[in-house]
């Protein structure tokens, strides 16, 4: 107590100036209607500035669980995108008959390769997700690859840029189908190779996957023709895809469960008997 009173002793003339100067301002401010707009805009500005400080970090911390709602509310959306019947299929029947052929399980991104000759994805979701060997995995934007191996927690990924990785791949255009392999010389690029030489084909044309397989689904995008060429018969051509995926920077994916997968299988075995 006593620093403070030898403080306030100290700097009297200081203190008295400031106290003055305050009661001044004040007076002038309510006395004038134009001083006291002024002084009310700034405080209002000052005011909104923290206020919006403090919101930007509030937003900043609360990331993480509105990314959650995202990525909850896009597998909601592809789920019903997957599970629309196209304009091709009967629509007679009534949609609350139909069973839900795909179902949608989101997933993080814990490693990813892509500058090898055979690349993997490792993802936090396993064998008590219901996840199997099989299974399609995409982006909002595209096919990544398919499940490889799993484990309890976790399951590994075999990348489209892989040499082991073959996809039924279509022109979206024209319906000209092919398999999606991949040369190992770009991780923007795979080759859609097979394609018949009676393909209409244009730079920029859409390639989709087939949906020739249990695995994805037809129409999924895959990327865009960005140069294509014979092969040595002539009779098809190779074709040079651009990905709509980064498959550097993937960090979110998506799982896609054929419900129908395991019946599909169990038939198509039986013909190979």
């Amino acid at each position: 107590m006593q620093q403070i009173f030898n403080f306030v002793i100290r700097n009297k003339t200081s203190l008295l100036f400031l106290l003055l100067f305050g009661i001044a301002l004040s007076m002038t401010i309510q006395s004038h209607s134009y001083h006291r707009s002024k002084f009310i805009n700034s405080a209002n500005s000052l005011t909104g500035g923290v206020y919006g400080t403090v919101n930007s970090i509030g937003q900043y911390f609360d990331l993480k669980e509105q990314n959650s709602i995202l990525v909850e509310e896009n597998k909601r959306l592809r789920e019903q995108l997957l599970n629309t019947p196209s304009t091709n299929d009967i629509t007679s029947i009534d949609s609350t008959l139909r069973d839900k052929r795909f179902s949608i399980i989101p997933a993080q991104v814990y490693k990813n390769s892509y500058n090898l000759p055979n690349n993997y994805l490792t993802i936090n979701r396993g064998k008590r997700d219901s996840i199997k060997q099989d299974f399609g995995v995409i982006t909002s934007k595209g096919i990544v690859g398919i499940i490889d191996n799993t484990s309890n927690k976790f399951s590994t990924v075999l990348s489209i840029l892989s040499k082991k990785s073959r996809i039924n791949a279509k022109l979206k255009s024209s319906n000209q189908n092919g398999s999606l392999t991949w040369n190992t010389k770009s991780p923007y690029l795979a080759q859609l190779e097979d394609v018949s030489q009676f393909a209409k084909l244009n730079i920029g044309d859409t390639i989709v996957t087939g949906g020739q397989s249990a695995i994805f689904p037809k129409g999924i995008g895959i990327g865009t023709v960005q140069n294509f060429s014979t092969d040595a018969t002539g009779d098809t051509y190779t074709i040079e895809v651009k990905l709509f995926n980064d498959m550097t920077t993937l960090q979110h994916v998506y799982i896609i469960k054929n419900n129908d997968i395991e019946e599909i299988q169990n038939l198509e075995a039986l013909n190979n008997e």
